[in-house]
């Protein structure tokens, strides 16, 4: 079985776990938002890709559900003792090894798809990993604060101020003259079935789709996406932030009509939002919360029949 699946960081990484544990056997692809990727400190960071890398890999820090198990935190303290900025974003210092490695690839000349494949030469993932772009796009945020009206990094806005300031705006600066990287067309298009997992349908699973001919591929296929909203609320996340600078209601409902029924064939949602509709598009109700390995792996299991079904 060929799969694809589109992910962001924590929720698509552990949700891709499970789906390894479903289906061990298949071919799985995943296209990784880069769209949060930020430089610091002249490192080129990807957080989105890291985690799904380490979580996969089994380098994942399980209670945060990002940065490496097993931290240590010295790099970061001797750059606050110089007094360098930003002190917000917390790399550790096994993290920074990977960042390192990265930019000096980058540096070389080798596209992000490449050193990416590079990098899960350790980690071994069970799944290739591609992100979106070798282009560099980065997520930008319009708010307006104690300094007046400007725009911001994402990270900084879901970092530091964890949205605090409402987004008036969010933006893939970039977006516009990116193509996908190397693999993804051809991976969407020779797949059997496409999986959304509970990703932030905004800034993770939405950049994606801004990127030339995905979107199209992706209405050419079967796929299922699991909602990232229960019962009105973010799974994990401040997604809810996110919807709210779009127009769009943090329910299952309004996420559906935000992907569409030209994208999504099936849809599925928790006992709370049974109600969901949508012309086109099958909805069914089951247990959404990732709460443990087993429920996450029944999940995906429970995706895969769906998209099975739909597909026949």
């Amino acid at each position: 079985m060929r799969i694809v699946s589109l992910a962001g960081g924590i929720g698509g990484a552990r949700f891709l776990r499970g789906l390894l544990t479903a289906v061990p056997d298949a071919e799985i692809t995943v296209i990784g938002n880069t769209g949060d990727d930020i430089t610091l400190f002249g490192l080129r960071v990807c957080p989105d890709l890291d985690t799904i890398m380490y979580t996969l890999g089994g380098g994942i820090d399980e209670n945060q559900g990002w940065g490496r198990a097993k931290e240590t935190h010295v790099v970061k303290e001797e750059l606050a003792a110089y007094g360098m900025e930003p002190q917000w974003f917390g790399l550790g210092d096994r993290d920074f090894a990977t960042h390192i490695v990265r930019t000096q690839m980058l540096n070389a000349g080798y596209p992000l798809s490449q050193v990416t494949e590079a990098l899960c030469t350790r980690w071994q993932p069970g799944v290739r990993l591609l992100p979106m772009s070798d282009d560099r796009t980065e997520t930008h945020v319009v708010v307006t604060d104690e300094h007046g009206r400007r725009a911001i990094h994402f990270q900084e806005w879901w970092v530091r101020m964890r949205a605090s300031a409402p987004a008036e705006e969010i933006a893939l600066i970039g977006a516009a003259d990116a193509k996908p990287a190397p693999g993804v067309l051809e991976a969407i298009h020779g797949a059997d079935l496409v999986i959304l997992p509970p990703s932030n349908p905004v800034v993770s699973i939405g950049t994606i789709l801004q990127i030339a001919g995905i979107r199209q591929a992706l209405e050419a296929k079967v796929v299922v996406g699991v909602s990232p909203i229960i019962g009105g609320a973010p799974v994990r996340g401040m997604a809810d932030a996110c919807l709210a600078a779009v127009g769009v209601p943090a329910t299952a409902q309004g996420v559906l009509e935000l992907y569409g029924a030209s994208l999504i064939d099936g849809w599925l949602v928790a006992e709370e939002d049974r109600d969901t509709r949508l012309d086109g598009v099958r909805v069914e109700v089951r247990p959404v919360l990732m709460s443990d390995p087993a429920a996450t792996a029944a999940l995906a299991q429970a995706a895969l029949d769906l998209a099975g079904e739909l597909a026949q």
